[in-house]
């Protein structure tokens, strides 16, 4: 029953993309908001009690929920809430017709739907990188590591790796005020996702031929001194793989917040990023999940026979 949720969570989130009113993660992410009103302070311990508590008060209610209502139902809409394949699918979708009708205002308009870099001063191509690496990170974080986190420990599994996720893209940030606040966020977002990054690293490798690419090719982007080099130990891996299987290359200059970045080149012998290069990787994000739902679900399967 529990590999079949995994799959009916997925299949859900295909079909149906985000539930449309009272979105748990939303909902989540407004009680961070307001625990961090109450008692935020420059101290990595002050930000490391949040985030133990948070985290371990919804992988908690998971698992209380689990117990009164069934492993497998709740495992279901858990999963279903936690992930946003289809939902990261459709808005990749909504800027690149913006940007085949070559109304780059308006694809700059959708862009912060997706990723957070300042959009003003990106040209067509500009914005197709942006969604290209966007996409890629946000299959590993959004979608394969909340399947994974469901095979290893079920309900609390996803729900713990979605809060630890949802507070790492509201504190995890390299400013002033969340320098030490946010440090716990970041640490443990690193962590929990440092495994799915390497599955979703694998599985864009197996998929790569589904979008012209080369498996080769992707696993040794993934394994490059430069996908290692970047700022995100996880994120890094999954771009650059992600680059190697549609023969980009992604990374350099970016701009956050007007403060500008310069990133390792990921797989430097690829060509830049077109606009028909987003709807590839939405195919292969899409691709990578499918992957991910059956090789977690059966991994859940394996799980649940040895009694844990």
């Amino acid at each position: 029953m529990s590999a079949a949720a995994l799959l009916g969570g997925w299949t859900a989130d295909a079909l149906l993309g985000d539930p449309r009113r009272g979105h748990p993660v939303a909902g989540f992410g407004h009680v961070a908001s307001r625990v961090e009103a109450a008692a935020h302070a420059p101290r990595r311990g002050r930000g490391a009690a949040c985030v133990a508590a948070l985290v371990g008060g919804t992988a908690l209610l998971a698992e209380l929920a689990a117990r009164r209502l069934g492993r497998g139902p709740v495992l279901v809409a858990v999963t279903w809430a936690a992930l946003g394949g289809r939902s990261l699918g459709t808005v990749a979708a909504r800027i690149a017709a913006h940007l085949h009708r070559d109304d780059l205002a308006g694809a700059r308009t959708a862009l912060p739907a997706l990723v957070g870099r300042d959009p003003a001063a990106l040209d067509a191509d500009g914005v197709a990188r942006a969604v290209v690496e966007s996409v890629a990170e946000n299959t590993s974080d959004a979608v394969v590591g909340a399947l994974f986190w469901g095979a290893v420990a079920g309900p609390a599994g996803v729900a713990g790796f979605r809060a630890a996720n949802t507070l790492d893209a509201m504190w995890g940030h390299r400013s002033d005020r969340y320098a030490d606040f946010g440090w716990a966020a970041a640490r443990l977002d690193d962590a929990l996702g440092a495994a799915p990054a390497r599955l979703t690293a694998a599985l864009t490798a197996a998929a790569a031929p589904l979008v012209g690419g080369s498996p080769a090719r992707a696993l040794a982007a993934a394994r490059s001194p430069a996908a290692l080099a970047h700022p995100s130990p996880n994120a890094g891996v999954v771009e650059a793989a992600f680059a190697g299987a549609l023969g980009v290359r992604l990374g350099g200059r970016l701009s956050y917040n007007g403060r500008t970045e310069d990133r390792p080149v990921l797989h430097a012998p690829g060509r830049p990023v077109a606009v028909g290069d987003v709807a590839r990787v939405v195919r292969l994000s899409r691709a990578v999940g499918l992957g991910a739902a059956g090789v977690c679900a059966l991994a859940r399967h394996a799980v649940r026979r040895t009694g844990r």
